[in-house]
């Protein structure tokens, strides 16, 4: 069972509720100076030139001060809390720059995505909290840019990580 705030509990019960639920999110690869985070709402202005909005939360680390999430126009799908599936979400994200398409074939090691659902009142009490995702796949179109993330694929899993001789598979060879 998953534990869920008195918060939250209140805005999925309430029939009308002001609460926002926002998808914060961290990128983060090696070749990356710092730690790409993203949030799905604008919950206040960060700067005016450039205009930009966010979210300000301690969630993963980061200083909200100096490391605020920052808004980016998209939808999220929540991994499900199936017992024999792999924790696996989608990000949609709207295509409103040519660079997304860019940054996002630049790299050949798959990112780790740190996924976190808060509450916009309480952005540092976190609802639910999927750690040590990696990106899976990017499909998108002229509107959409789809990132798909889930645990690492069991297909790159070196399995046996041994080789097959007499003394680590003696049962291979009678």
């Amino acid at each position: 069972m998953r534990r869920v705030s008195l918060n939250a509990r209140a805005a999925i019960d309430a029939a009308n509720s002001d609460e926002v639920e926002v998808v914060l999110l961290t990128f983060d690869h090696p070749d990356l100076p710092k730690p790409v985070r993203l949030s799905t709402d604008p919950t206040e202005r960060l700067s005016v030139e450039p205009l930009l909005y966010g979210t300000r939360s301690s969630w993963s680390g980061a200083n909200p001060q100096t490391d605020p999430y920052l808004f980016i126009l998209a939808s999220a799908e929540f991994p499900s809390d199936l017992e024999d599936a792999p924790a696996a979400a989608t990000i949609v994200l709207e295509n409103v720059d040519n660079e997304i398409a860019a940054i996002l074939r630049s790299f050949t090691d798959r990112p780790v995505v740190h996924m976190a659902v808060v509450l916009a009142s309480s952005p540092d009490l976190v609802e639910a909290e999927y750690r040590n995702l990696s990106v899976t796949g990017v499909d998108g179109n002229a509107s959409e840019v789809s990132i798909s993330i889930s645990r690492a694929p069991i297909e790159e899993e070196s399995v046996p990580m041994d080789r097959f001789t007499k003394d680590r598979f003696p049962g291979l060879f009678r």
